[in-house]
């Protein structure tokens, strides 16, 4: 990037809210992240010269595609302006925001939008995960199960106990921290679910086994939400800034990225990273490239992590492919706290996938928006204490397509 690009606002819906109960859909999910990202950045509509939406189960769930235009049906202030819709499973929205960026800095625009949505409520709960079996190659997987994603996840917790040798305590572990974290984001699905003593534990009752290596508390939550975001040129946030009579160091920037893909098919990539350190060796090359972008050394300098917690163990893999401890050593950052409030490095404030929600499209905007709300001071209880750069890691499908992003305080 010739220069960072600035974070100007943005808007999380209630991930607690089942739209559909309240005879509402996808649509209003949209209306209300994009008009509330418009207010918050204090942004006027016709300033926003391009649109990207992030959504991957739109067609399955609501039957309803060509989500680029939704904006403009139902925020009729943006009408005519160019938008196109994103497709990478659960990363969907995070290519929406390398888009944008891609775009400004090209100098093709200077104020973007960037909206991730999804809708899962209003069907059950098993057409809702048959759906997703989309973002794996279907009919190719060659796993024996019932639910693929709990399947395939509960394969990399054997494939990290083949390895390196892996204790379930501190998967379950894990989920707490993301559960307790969530208790304190007053937007987080999970936020008012009781638990009880057995609730973490290798109980059969209290924490079913749902395929093997995957118990109910490993899994993250589907649910409906939407988030929006606001990015800007440097030259166009100076321009906001002045008019506002604003610090330029009241807004976050994106000052490093790192995009990655490999194949579909999980047990490929087993094969493929027999010989290597990391288990997923294009996870760790996406993340060194964000650091290297954004001019840092390592994890080092990063003073908290939003990473994709669909099941403990894709944290599980985040932690050491971050670089919070060697590789396959991943339950000591969660022995010593590394990860939990307070800690070294602080993961999930935000409850992430497990605790907060996982409205699938809208992952990737939302731990950049709540990135940046901690760059900026601005997250509440959930505050890591003088932090002053986050990095997200946000994947798609069996971690096939992978973005990393270094989120900073401005200057």
């Amino acid at each position: 990037m010739s220069e960072p690009v600035y974070i100007l606002g943005g808007h999380q819906t209630d991930f607690a809210v089942a739209w559909s109960r309240q005879g509402l859909d996808i649509s209003d999910m949209v209306r209300e992240s994009v008009q509330g990202a418009l207010e918050n950045a204090r942004v006027d509509a016709k300033d926003v010269q391009s649109i990207h939406v992030g959504n991957a189960f739109g067609e399955i769930q609501r039957q309803q595609a060509h989500l680029g235009a939704m904006v403009a049906q139902v925020v009729p202030e943006l009408w005519g302006v160019p938008a196109m819709r994103h497709e990478g499973a659960c990363a969907s929205s995070s290519l929406g925001i390398l888009a944008a960026m891609a775009e400004i800095d090209a100098g093709r625009y200077d104020c973007v939008l960037i909206t991730g949505v999804e809708e899962f409520k209003n069907t059950d709960g098993r057409t809702a995960s048959i759906g997703q079996n989309a973002a794996s190659w279907q009919g190719h997987e060659d796993i024996a199960c019932t639910y693929m994603w709990p399947a395939a996840f509960g394969l990399v917790a054997q494939e990290y106990e083949r390895r390196y040798g892996l204790d379930r305590r501190h998967l379950n572990r894990i989920a707490e921290i993301n559960y307790a974290n969530a208790r304190v984001n007053p937007l987080a699905q999970t936020r008012c679910w009781q638990f009880n003593e057995r609730s973490f534990t290798e109980d059969d009752e209290a924490n079913p086994w749902i395929e093997p290596g995957t118990r109910r508390q490993d899994c993250g939550q589907v649910t409906d939400g939407a988030c929006s975001v606001i990015l800007a040129s440097g030259a166009f946030a100076r321009r906001h800034a002045r008019r506002l009579g604003l610090d330029m160091s009241r807004l976050a920037r994106i000052t490093g990225w790192g995009h990655k893909n490999a194949g579909l098919r999980l047990l490929d990539k087993f094969e493929r990273s027999q010989n290597d350190d990391y288990v997923f060796p294009h996870v760790r090359s996406a993340i060194t490239d964000a650091w290297r972008r954004a001019g840092i050394s390592g994890i080092a300098e990063v003073d908290g992590i939003e990473t994709h917690d669909c099941f403990t163990t894709t944290e599980y893999v985040a932690i050491d492919h971050l670089g919070l401890t060697a590789p396959g050593q991943s339950w000591q950052a969660v022995e010593d706290g590394t990860i939990e409030p307070g800690g070294r490095c602080p993961v999930n404030m935000s409850g992430g996938l497990i605790g907060c929600g996982h409205p699938v499209g809208a992952t990737g905007a939302r731990m950049v928006w709540d990135s940046a709300r901690q760059v900026t001071g601005a997250a509440g209880p959930a505050q890591i204490d003088g932090a002053k750069r986050l990095q997200t890691l946000n994947i798609g499908g069996s971690l096939a397509t992978v973005v990393s992003f270094v989120v900073e305080s401005g200057h």
